[in-house]
C-alpha cells in the first residue's frame, strides 16, 4: 500500500529521476553528434544495434500523427511523478516513479526543444535489439518503472501485508 504524508515529504527523491533524465539527455546527444541517420552500427552482432531515427509518435512508432497528445499525456505524466516522489514512502513505488518519471520527462524535452519543436519535436530513438522496435533510455526506463511497479504491487505488496497481519 502506498502511503502519503505530507509529514514526511522526500525531495530526495527526485535525485534518480533526474539522473535518469540527464542520462537519457547525454546518450541522445552522443547519438545525435556521432551516428548517421537511419545506418546500423552492430554492438552485439546483428542483435544489438545502434541505430539513429526519429520518431514523431508513440512506442513503436505508433500515433505519428498524435505527436501533440502525447506530449500532453507526458507532461501529465511528469507532473504526477514529481507529487508522488515527494510524497511516496516504500522504496519500491519511489524506484518506480523515478524511472517513469524521469523517462517521461526526457522524451518530453525532445518533443518541446527537437525539431519541429513546439510540443511537436521528434523523440531520438537510437537502440535495436533483434526484431524489436527502436528505443532509447528513456522508453526503457518508462518499461522498467512499470515492471517494477507492477512486481511490487501483484508480489511483494501483498506478501509483505499477509506477514504483517500474521504478525498481529
Amino acid at each position: 500500500m502506498v502511503v502519503v504524508t505530507a509529514a514526511k515529504v522526500r525531495p530526495w527523491a527526485l535525485i534518480p529521476l533526474a539522473v535518469i533524465v540527464a542520462l537519457d539527455q547525454l546518450t541522445k546527444w552522443l547519438v545525435v553528434e556521432n551516428l548517421e541517420p537511419a545506418t546500423a552500427y552492430p554492438v552485439i552482432g546483428e542483435f544489438a544495434r545502434l541505430y539513429l531515427i526519429r520518431n514523431s509518435g508513440a512506442a513503436f512508432s505508433m500515433g505519428e500523427n498524435a505527436t501533440i497528445i502525447f506530449s500532453v499525456i507526458q507532461i501529465i505524466a511528469v507532473l504526477v511523478c514529481v507529487v508522488l516522489a515527494f510524497r511516496v514512502r516504500n522504496p519500491w513505488t519511489i524506484a518506480s516513479v523515478a524511472m517513469i518519471g524521469g523517462g517521461a520527462a526526457g522524451n518530453l524535452i525532445d518533443r518541446i526543444l527537437r525539431t519541429p519543436g513546439n510540443l511537436h519535436g521528434h523523440v531520438v530513438d537510437f537502440v535495436s535489439v533483434g526484431d524489436f522496435a527502436i528505443f532509447n533510455v528513456a522508453d526503457a526506463s518508462i518499461t522498467v518503472g512499470v515492471g517494477v511497479f507492477l512486481v511490487y504491487t501483484l508480489f511483494i505488496e501483498p506478501r509483505q501485508h499477509s506477514t504483517q497481519e500474521q504478525d498481529a
